[in-house]
């Protein structure tokens, strides 16, 4: 049986075979044995391929994720467990960000405590010393974050909380490395990334973020649940909207409430 989900992705890219296979560093054979006979490549020209197509490695290979190597590594990537948001230590979070050198990733909706645990400033001085921080809250003039709070039971009030994390981060978004975009799109979990390390809430219907599930994930070789929520986080940054003027986005906010 042939891989019609790669042949398409060429197609959709505009890419010939051999210039797939030049730029993954294979034969030309080989890319068409991967179509035609639909042959699963190595695990680097596995994730070479997907990442030169958009794709998802497992989009491509449903049967790589049975892998030995890959169920062995997603399991070891699994640091720890955490029954709720709540149940987080809040020295693990400040450790996390004090300790980043090179990115710090937040998507959230509202994530008001994470200002509130961690002085805002310090991931100021993440940013000067280098650190690429980027922060992606809810809109509140958007139907994402307003739907979410009807399905927790809070109205409006989640809205408002993205409102307040706003003005928490408006003093440090003139500094250099700093990033703040507003989405509108539905989470599934919330993603806290610090460098090789990440938080993820997983978001269950009808529940605030704080009473659902944390995994602690570290990155490992051959592991693909990490970048998973990597890629999770970039496809949701693409699509968001830049802030650099908090008080823009309140006062428009407050005339649409008005």
């Amino acid at each position: 049986m042939a891989n019609e989900r790669l042949r398409g992705a060429l197609t959709g890219r505009g890419l010939s075979i051999a210039r797939c296979a030049e730029l993954v560093g294979v034969d030309q054979k080989t890319v068409e044995r991967w179509i035609t006979k639909d042959r699963v490549p190595h695990r680097a020209h596995r994730l070479a391929a997907a990442q030169l197509l958009g794709v998802e490695e497992t989009y491509l290979w449903p049967g790589a994720t049975n892998d030995a190597r890959v169920l062995s590594a997603g399991r070891a990537e699994l640091a720890d467990f955490f029954p709720s948001r709540s149940a987080v230590p809040p020295e693990l979070w400040r450790s996390l960000i004090d300790g980043a050198e090179d990115v710090v990733d937040v998507l959230v909706f509202a994530g008001q405590f994470l200002p509130e645990v961690h002085d805002v400033y310090r991931l100021a001085e993440r940013a000067r010393d280098g650190c690429r921080v980027r922060l992606l809250l809810g809109d509140p003039r958007g139907k994402a974050a307003r739907a979410r709070g009807e399905e927790e039971g809070v109205g409006l009030g989640l809205v408002h909380r993205i409102v307040l994390t706003l003005r928490y981060y408006a003093p440090i978004l003139a500094v250099k490395g700093i990033e703040l975009r507003l989405h509108d799109t539905t989470l599934y979990a919330s993603i806290y990334r610090c460098d090789d390390t990440m938080l993820v809430n997983t978001h269950a219907y009808g529940a605030a973020a704080a009473q659902n599930p944390v995994l602690h994930l570290r990155r490992v070789p051959e592991g693909r649940v990490f970048s998973h929520y990597c890629t999770s986080f970039d496809r949701v940054w693409v699509n968001a909207v830049p802030v650099t003027d908090v008080d823009t986005v309140i006062a428009s906010f407050d005339k649409l409430e008005g």
